[in-house]
């Protein structure tokens, strides 16, 4: 195994978030100054121990040419088109990096609308996965109190929140590794719907790491004011 690994960061972005009910794509929106994305992007590629950050995007992208151009400074970005979904797209972006990374290489995936990310998590999910085979990823524990309905909302059972917790991203793994799982799971059509889940698939335990809560992703609109006050508070820090 690579004794000096290095770490590269892909950012799934050809998604239009839906939820956001407005018709620019959820990571171009404004946020503190500058479109959610730009944060998101620049945070990563501040940090000192990341190489290179792959941004998969949509094919007919309009939005990210203003973008590249406010981040040009940046010249660790690189870009690849991204897929229907996010596996896709995290798979592309992973061979991207084929001719740059090492299986043994470390590969943090995340959210490009999840632009509050702090440098002390990070630093964290690098130090806790230090020797690690697999890898893992950085999530909160669940707080409040849990139910399960069914279709019609009808309440079936409450769920004991004894260790649950809620994936949040990057979420961190050996290059070859995930890789393969992702490969497999696109080879099966098994739309998995985070890096983790792929490799759970595949057989392997990913390691969870606790991140701060304010590492928030953008879903809805009452995000962006969230968001926006984390950020103001962060300044501060």
């Amino acid at each position: 195994m690579n004794n000096s690994p290095n770490y590269w960061a892909v950012v799934p972005a050809a998604g239009v978030g839906k939820r956001m009910g407005v018709a620019t794509p959820k990571q171009y929106l404004n946020l503190h100054g500058c479109t959610v994305i730009e944060h998101t992007l620049s945070r990563l590629c501040r940090h000192m121990q990341i190489n290179a950050v792959v941004v998969a995007l949509g094919a007919d992208d309009g939005h990210w040419p203003v973008v590249a151009a406010k981040l040009s400074k940046q010249n660790k970005l690189l870009t690849t088109v991204g897929g229907a979904e996010r596996c896709h797209s995290v798979y592309n972006g992973l061979l991207k990096l084929e001719a740059r990374a090492d299986d043994d290489d470390w590969v943090l995936v995340h959210d490009a609308a999840r632009p509050c990310l702090h440098h002390n998590d990070i630093d964290r999910l690098i130090a806790t996965l230090a020797g690690h085979a697999v890898g893992g990823l950085l999530g909160v524990p669940v707080a409040d109190t849990m139910k399960r309905t069914d279709e019609q909302g009808a309440v079936i059972t409450t769920v004991s929140r004894d260790n649950l917790w809620r994936a949040m991203t990057p979420q961190m793994f050996r290059y070859g590794l995930l890789k393969q799982a992702l490969a497999e799971a696109l080879n099966t059509n098994t739309m998995v719907t985070d890096e983790a889940a792929a490799i759970e698939r595949a057989g392997y335990t990913p390691r969870m790491v606790e991140c701060r809560a304010d590492n928030i992703k953008i879903t809805r609109p009452e995000d962006l004011t969230l968001a926006e006050m984390y950020m103001a508070r962060q300044e501060h820090e």
